[in-house]
């Protein structure tokens, strides 16, 4: 049966590969988007696209009735929106750091809660939260980005405690150098360098994200909840 699925920061990379494997596969699709313009493929696909900050409760609020509205409530969630502000910790700003854990870490909260009462009505739910391989690894000038992402972990599996009774499953995927916008600004030397690090000496891509994503949300995966998925080559090594 088609699922009313939901995933934030939908309109590229990562998040756009999710979206479009759950559409392909007949789901009831929908994405957050916070600015520019969603891809003409999504609309293609018939996918629902609704612009929302998720450091903004209202528009988060906004966003659920529009998506509840046209799919019912939503029954898998793909907490996918982030941002980064790299800097070295001696020149970050409060600002810095707050802002990307507000979206991140408390956005990832604030969609999550939304998602939670009509999974709990229902008595089933699928969340997946989109965390990074330097959640566990680190990442000199990135201390508020994996401050944020390591965080997602704790709160997951914290969800995962509550739920699991419900038959609500929360799951965590963990990417590594994956092929996107962000990566593809690096130079030829940044790039060898991160490739000397990973065992399978390729970035992975997009696709790869939302393959195991799928998983985690099909009904192979009723028995797992509380897990972290490292799809990042080997560079993380399961940490």
């Amino acid at each position: 049966m088609s699922r009313s699925v939901l995933v934030t920061g939908g309109n590229r990379g990562i998040g756009l590969a999710i979206a479009r494997a759950f559409a392909d596969s007949g789901d009831q699709v929908a994405i957050t988007y916070r600015s520019g313009e969603p891809p003409a493929e999504l609309t293609a696909l018939g996918v629902l696209a609704v612009k929302c900050d998720v450091t903004d409760a209202e528009q988060v609020e906004q966003a659920y009735k529009e998506v509840e509205q046209a799919h019912g409530p939503v029954e898998v969630l793909v907490a996918n929106a982030g941002v980064t502000r790299d800097q070295l910790v001696m020149r970050m700003t409060e600002e810095d750091f707050s802002a990307v854990l507000d979206t991140n870490l408390t956005g990832t909260f604030r969609v999550v809660k939304r998602a939670s009462r009509g999974m709990l009505r229902a008595r089933k739910g699928r969340v997946v939260l989109i965390s990074s391989v330097v959640a566990m690894l680190g990442s000199a000038g990135q201390s508020n980005y994996a401050a944020s992402k390591a965080g997602l972990i704790g709160f997951a599996r914290s969800l995962a405690r509550e739920l699991a009774s419900r038959n609500i499953t929360v799951n965590v995927v963990a990417p590594g150098i994956i092929d996107t916008d962000m990566t593809r600004v690096l130079s030829d030397d940044q790039r060898a360098a991160i490739m000397g690090q990973v065992p399978m000496a390729r970035y992975g891509l997009p696709e790869d994200i939302a393959a195991s994503v799928r998983f985690l949300s099909s009904d192979d995966a009723a028995y797992i909840t509380g897990a972290v998925i490292p799809v990042d080559g080997g560079l993380g090594m399961g940490h």
